[in-house]
């Protein structure tokens, strides 16, 4: 096993949001976002990731979404950034700046829209790791990238040092199945596709990159748990419990809709940058109906009564 596994959690992590507000990134509300994921379980943060609208930040941005996150988590629980590009150049800058301002992990796209090969992909994933010694988590999502990776091309950047996980994102759990127990010793796995997580811890995840915690991180979070304790039962009817939610946020972009579920239980804005744009009424009503019954929204509703 890696020794950088260690520095990686298990259960769920938190896909984070960026919060905006008049276009501007909401610190404030950022602040209010991290301690209440914090207070509610998650085991992990990951910034800069695929709901922080990532490739809308600025580099300033970026440096206070990452320095917000070591500073408020303060070790509790780890904290990953994504620095994925399909610029080799650029994603060796935004991992080393991740690393020097106190990142736990750095989280890597496969290349997108450029569609290397599979050796262009290993040679992307070698140079980074070549220039920058952090705990490298691997996300593979070809219907964002365009590009698979094979399993030849993971049992490979397996060898790689600093590579220490993959995030699952094509919600094939038979895939994962069929990974030899070698090559789950060596590398972490992560569900990416959350309507799969149950399936897959089962087969031996590590947990999941979850952009529903945003929303529900108590819920999310037991789920995990009861999942590591092997409390499977427990685990199903949370998943049963969490799927209205993850149903709405899968309607349209998940980003969007998180936003506007925020908005009614933290009071965040909705906001979100072009591309991205709020979602249909129809899907605000769905949403409405997800959040009604979450213990979150009971939770914080008792606060301010």
């Amino acid at each position: 096993m890696s020794p950088y596994h260690s520095f990686l959690p298990r259960g769920a992590v938190c896909d984070l949001v960026t919060p905006f507000r008049g276009n501007a990134l909401d610190r404030i509300g950022l602040l209010t976002l991290i301690e209440w994921q914090i207070r509610s379980g998650v085991s992990g943060l990951l910034v800069c990731g695929e709901a922080g609208e990532a490739p809308t930040l600025t580099l300033d941005e970026r440096c206070t979404m990452i320095q917000t996150a070591v500073e408020v988590a303060d070790r509790a629980v780890p904290v990953l950034v994504g620095c994925g590009t399909n610029s080799t150049e650029t994603t060796v800058a935004l991992t080393s700046q991740a690393k020097a301002l106190g990142a736990d992990a750095a989280v890597l796209t496969v290349p997108y829209y450029s569609k290397p090969s599979q050796e262009g992909i290993v040679r992307h994933i070698e140079a980074v790791a070549a220039a920058v010694d952090i705990p490298l988590v691997i996300h593979n999502a070809p219907a964002r990238t365009a590009v698979d990776l094979t399993p030849r091309t993971v049992e490979r950047l397996a060898t790689i040092g600093s590579v220490t996980a993959l995030v699952d994102g094509t919600g094939d759990v038979s895939r994962f199945a069929r990974t030899p127990p070698d090559l789950r010793a060596r590398l972490l796995h992560y569900c990416g596709h959350e309507p799969a997580a149950c399936p897959f811890s089962l087969c031996g995840g590590g947990g999941a990159f979850s952009i529903a915690a945003n929303v529900a991180p108590r819920l999310t979070s037991a789920l995990h748990n009861a999942l590591r304790t092997g409390n499977v039962d427990v685990a199903y009817a949370l998943q049963d419990r969490l799927t209205p939610l993850l149903t709405a946020l899968e309607q349209e972009n998940s980003v969007a809709c998180a936003k506007d579920a925020l908005s009614l239980i933290l009071g965040l804005s909705a906001e979100v940058r072009l591309p991205l744009t709020p979602p249909s009424l129809d899907v605000q009503r769905l949403l409405r109906r997800a959040i009604a019954a979450l213990p979150e929204r009971a939770e914080l509703m008792s606060r301010t009564a």
